[in-house]
């Protein structure tokens, strides 16, 4: 099983058994420190610099617990401050040991033992113990928890003595370091609350204070990994506004920037930042209240996404840095596969869709987050869809409260008819299963928000799931490829486009740092694979 699922990350991620090791080199300051900061670090892993990294990111959120965050900026900040037994870099989702000190050791092909890296201890000084790992997979394993799809191949976590767990998996499975990834590792005595407000983990980072306007860091004294914090505090702006984070960036008081748009980049790079793009999964998608009439008729659903001047919406409010959605994956990733059904921009084919459905389009609710860059293609949205005669109203609010008040309640039929929100599940991982099973798996987003589980589409697409999973090579992409095409005809909820992700910073002020395609900003660490000579 070992080349399971081989096309759908880069052959590095396989390399550890063929011997491969990882060196690191930590982000340090260079020349300044930022934010006020006086000295500079190395740049050298281990290497202290003793300033403050200042950076401004673009998303809010009022909750960071580690086993159901979800937004870019509390999945960003932990990564800094809580740790896995293994940890993916973002730039290539290779992965590494973390709070694992090897390699899971196989007892047989679905059963492993994985002993925790020797003197482990939370920054409050508490040490590791398996406990904390087992309690940390059962806080993810609660009904209708996000990761729960996404974690479906474990099949349990155990002690096997204080400084040892035994993972077991359903079915042979060659991507079990990325999963137990996904779990973050936390003092069993951390209450909901308390990991909510500002989560104890046992990373590089700790967090001193978090409150609406800022998330403050300083260097975990009690971290003993690998990759050590290179600058004794970091400063995050939480700058939602563009041009708030825009005019931060270009008056130095934070020197990595999140999320620059496009229009931006030429005023920054002129104030002396580096602006890199690259390519990911990033994507606004459309969600579709599938209990309620007249979207519980997939007809009407494709009808909708005809209606997306998807090429306007790239060209006025993203200055072109994306591509129009072919499938649901985009076409830079390796599993990618054109689907049975692409939706270009076609009034005419959506109008003929809402007939032959026998509807007659009425007034509607365009829900949408209060991201900048969703907000600016929200009125290409609504004119769309008013062209195939819907009443249409915007109504934007910032995602928790979105999701809490329209998708999450307690009604049998929630309350919404339509989102249009960013989303990028690439932050957990970036094989196809994972991908899927984030919106369309066994949890909250079908269970309540798109509400399509039990129906017949629902239930076809997780047979091939199941089968693709246990699946290799041409088998498992003929069976993805299925997925791929089915999901382009029910469309419960769908991709409009996928876009570039454009990170800034001053390379003369921080070293070893590049941009990640997906949201969130990791100041972490960047390491690279160091190939043994048959690698």
């Amino acid at each position: 099983m070992r080349d399971l699922m081989t096309r759908a990350l880069s052959r590095r991620t396989f390399l550890g058994a063929a011997g491969a090791a990882a060196t690191v080199a930590g982000l340090g300051l260079a020349g300044c420190g930022g934010g006020g900061g006086d000295t500079a670090g190395s740049g050298e892993s281990g290497s202290t610099g003793g300033g403050t990294l200042t950076v401004g990111v673009g998303y809010s959120t009022n909750n960071f617990t580690p086993a159901n965050a979800s937004s870019a900026l509390a999945l960003g900040a932990n990564w800094h401050v809580v740790e896995g037994l293994y940890e993916l870099d973002l730039h290539d989702f290779t992965t590494r040991p973390a709070l694992a000190a090897d390699e899971p050791v196989e007892v047989d092909e679905t059963t492993f033992d994985i002993t925790l890296r020797e003197g482990a201890k939370f920054s409050d000084g508490t040490a590791v113990t398996a406990d904390d790992v087992v309690s940390s997979y059962e806080r993810n394993m609660v009904e209708g928890g996000l990761y729960v799809p996404m974690l479906a191949p474990i099949a349990s976590i155990e002690k096997k003595d204080d400084t040892t767990v035994t993972v077991r998996t359903n079915y042979p499975f060659a991507l079990l370091k990325e999963r137990l990834s996904l779990v973050k590792v936390v003092p069993t005595s951390a209450t909901d609350d308390d990991l909510a407000a500002m989560p104890i983990g046992s990373g590089p980072w700790k967090y001193d204070s978090i409150n609406e306007q800022a998330i403050e860091f300083s260097k975990n004294e009690n971290y003993n990994g690998e990759f050590p914090a290179s600058e004794d505090t970091m400063h995050w702006d939480i700058l939602v506004d563009d041009t708030a984070r825009t005019t931060a960036a270009q008056e130095g008081t934070t020197v990595i920037m999140e999320n620059v748009p496009e229009e931006n980049r030429a005023q920054l790079e002129g104030a002396g930042m580096t602006v890199e793009t690259v390519k990911g999964f990033n994507l606004p998608f459309l969600m579709f209240n599938t209990k309620k009439a007249p979207f519980d008729n997939k007809l009407v659903r494709q009808a909708c996404l005809y209606a997306m001047d998807v090429e306007t919406m790239i060209a006025n409010a993203l200055s072109g840095q994306a591509d129009p959605a072919t499938s649901f994956l985009n076409k830079d990733h390796a599993n990618y596969h054109e689907a049975a059904t692409i939706y270009s921009y076609d009034i005419d084919k959506a109008k003929e869709l809402i007939a032959e459905a026998g509807v007659t389009p009425g007034s509607i609710v365009l829900s949408t987050t209060d991201h900048g860059w969703i907000e600016n293609i929200a009125a290409v949205a609504q004119q769309g869809l008013q062209e195939i005669g819907f009443t249409c109203e915007i109504k934007s609010e910032a995602s928790s409260s979105l999701y809490a008040n329209n998708c999450d309640t307690d009604a049998e039929v929630q309350p919404f008819d339509i989102v249009l929100a960013p989303g990028d599940p690439s932050v957990f991982g970036n094989d196809p299963d994972l991908m899927m099973n984030w919106w369309y798996g066994d949890g909250s987003w079908t269970q309540k928000r798109s509400s399509w589980k039990g129906s017949e589409g629902y239930t076809q697409l997780h047979t091939l799931m199941d089968q693709a999973i246990q699946s290799s090579g041409d088998e498992q992409q003929d069976l993805w490829n299925q997925c791929f095409d089915l999901l382009s005809d029910e469309v419960p909820l769908y991709p409009l486009l996928h876009r570039s992700v454009n990170t800034g910073y001053y390379a003369d002020k921080v070293e070893n740092f590049s941009g990640i395609g997906t949201t969130g900003i990791t100041a972490r660490l960047r390491y690279a694979d160091m190939f043994t000579s048959d690698g």
